[in-house]
């Protein structure tokens, strides 16, 4: 399974803090935001990972992130020229992806545990991540009768509490199919709202709750809440990925990652070079 990372739009719900660097690149508290849904990914033992961003900003991840070398993975760059929405961002990832599975985090998410047997047991079509909250209406909103999804809407005015489609979603490969076939919404862009309810239509799209603790960071008041988050997993002794780094950097041993010597320059698209 291959990871992609969406970390593009422009942020502006964090003007003026984004006025000036990307948002997933700033500090949610001893880490750079980006560094979250890495931790994600590589946890649950996914290695080969393309970071999709705009193109204003897109050296500061390159800068940030390098090839992945030091991370035990190989990191892969794609720019998104314009905000055009989720599922376009998705869909520059074809090439990469290939005939493989594919896991998707939105760059603003941060979970309180790993998804390591979650990614081990998909095997095709869609899954997603639900979670019951208060202000499920910033979100795509799910409908559930039993075991299986009824429709999902996108951010609904009429909702408060629901079920929340949270920012992590595998698919097959087919993805690119029905993202080549979308049609842009009242907005002016490709929603991944649409990819989703695509596999709910074909009966093909499977999901779980969430039971663990979960924020995006893309309003004022998520971030802040993703700050405590990121404290509390600090505070539990929870040892990540980066930390391991650390320590690999002190001891000289290489982390039960990958061949950290052996990973690959850097893979860009022509447009952030």
């Amino acid at each position: 399974m291959k990871g992609i990372i969406l970390a593009g739009g422009n942020g502006r719900r964090l003007n003026p803090l984004t006025d000036v660097t990307n948002k997933h690149l700033l500090p949610v508290y001893d880490k750079p935001m980006i560094f979250y849904p890495l931790e994600t990914l590589i946890s649950g033992g996914i290695r080969d990972i393309l970071i999709v961003t705009g193109k204003e900003y897109a050296g500061g991840f390159l800068k940030l992130l390098g090839s992945g070398r030091e991370f035990g993975c190989s990191f892969h760059y794609e720019v998104q020229e314009d905000a055009y929405g989720i599922a376009h961002a998705l869909g520059l990832a074809e090439d990469f992806v290939g005939d493989e599975n594919c896991a998707v985090i939105l760059g603003d998410n941060i979970y309180e545990d790993t998804f390591k047997d979650d990614f081990d047991a998909f095997s095709g079509g869609a899954h997603i991540f639900l979670k019951e909250m208060d202000d499920a209406y910033r979100f795509g909103v799910a409908t559930v009768e039993g075991d299986h999804i009824k429709g999902i809407v996108e951010k609904p005015k009429d909702i408060t509490k629901g079920l929340a489609v949270t920012g992590l979603y595998f698919y097959g490969p087919t993805v690119f199919d029905v993202v080549r076939n979308l049609k842009p919404s009242g907005r002016g862009e490709l929603e991944i709202t649409d990819v989703n309810n695509h596999y709910i239509q074909h009966g093909t799209m499977t999901y779980s709750m969430l039971n663990c603790d979960w924020t995006d960071a893309g309003t004022f008041e998520s971030l802040y809440r993703a700050n405590s988050l990121a404290r509390n997993l600090i505070k539990s002794g929870r040892t990540t990925p980066f930390e391991l780094l650390v320590s690999d950097r002190k001891q000289r041993q290489v982390m039960p990652l990958a061949d950290v010597e052996e990973a690959p320059l850097p893979q860009t698209s022509s447009n952030l070079l």
